[in-house]
């Protein structure tokens, strides 16, 4: 990160050299990034073990009320009460906690042992109900709702088109590619070899694809936030609170429904997580790079990248404390477990 905020910051032709690398709305480098990031993790998803998570009716609808209830409207409340006096941060604010999270959130969970299978349906139901609810929230959080209680009014103009293509790149392209690479690698050299020696060579390129992205991400927009730095500070107090909030929220739901460490984990990160991919592209698209709607996208990985990395950690103890397990117990192959029954 802060390799990133130099560059971007004594180097300003990269930022513009990357930033006409785009298209479609999309930067090729990040969106590179991205599937190297993602397409490890979804690489070890046992395919075969998701329909057992869709039919935890409980993981489910605690995901789907968190996400899409509980996220947006947290978000609102703590924008209008930080920013009440700064429109545009306040309404880039609201747009980052309406776009759920699909991408970084299945590294975050990974580190902290969550339950990948359950990672990698959450993420695809939290991506059909982008495509779907996106707009129609905005219209009600940036329009409807400040109207109803007397506060100033923002449009929102984004089209489905721009949404389903964003969940496209940054999911549809490595979850394919990850189940293929199962499907094929399995049938041909079978489980024990994909699981013992194809997982273990592409593993390490999800945190070289994190550390990538990161570094382009505030190169980017280096400039833009050391010229602001109180106004960045302004920015990061509500989506501190937010990160914080809404990862308790589903750890504690997740205790509470019995849902074990794993899964748990899984419901408090995908609540936690936003997609400020999407976030940044539509500030930009609407309001412009230059912005404050836009700057308040870009804040938003600037906080969210330290702080679930922080809150990894805390899962990682919460497991210990809490669950009473622990989270790097390695789980011993059905084979082993026939040769000690014989």
């Amino acid at each position: 990160m802060v390799g990133g905020l130099l560059v971007g910051r004594f180097v300003p032709a990269l930022s513009d050299v990357l930033a006409s690398m785009e298209v479609g709305g999309i930067s090729v480098p990040i969106a590179l990034g991205l599937l190297v990031m993602m397409y490890p993790v979804l690489a070890k998803v046992r395919y075969d073990k998701v329909a057992a998570v869709t039919g935890d009716k409980k993981l489910l609808v605690s995901s789907l009320l968190l996400n899409w209830i509980v996220g947006p409207a947290l978000m609102f409340a703590l924008a209008w009460t930080f920013l009440p006096d700064l429109p545009e941060y306040r309404t880039g604010l609201i747009i980052v906690g309406l776009a759920r999270c699909i991408a970084m959130v299945v590294i975050w969970n990974d580190l902290a042992c969550g339950d990948r299978e359950a990672a990698a349906v959450l993420v695809a139901i939290n991506s059909v109900f982008q495509v779907l609810a996106f707009s129609l929230l905005g219209y009600v959080y940036l329009t409807v709702l400040p109207g109803w209680l007397g506060l100033d009014t923002q449009g929102l103009d984004v089209s489905v088109g721009e949404i389903a293509l964003n969940v496209l790149v940054f999911l549809g392209i490595p979850l394919v590619a990850g189940f293929a690479s199962r499907w094929i690698g399995e049938r041909t050299k079978g489980r024990d070899w994909y699981e013992e020696r194809f997982v273990p060579k592409v593993g390490p390129w999800a945190l070289y694809g994190l550390l990538f992205t990161i570094v382009l991400l505030f190169a980017l927009q280096g400039d833009a936030v050391t010229s602001n730095p109180l106004d960045v500070v302004r920015i990061a107090l509500p989506l501190l609170v937010y990160f914080a909030v809404m990862w308790g929220l589903g750890m504690i739901l997740g205790k509470a429904l019995s849902l074990g460490y794993a899964r748990s984990t899984t419901l408090a990160f995908t609540a936690a997580g936003n997609n400020f991919e999407l976030a940044i592209a539509v500030a930009i698209g609407t309001f412009g790079a230059t912005s404050g709607e836009a700057l308040a996208g870009v804040v938003g990985p600037l906080i969210e990248v330290p702080v679930l990395v922080g809150l990894v950690y805390v899962s990682l103890w919460v497991a210990r404390r809490w669950f009473a397990v622990d989270p790097y117990a390695v789980e011993v192959p059905a084979r082993e477990l026939d040769e000690v029954r014989s």
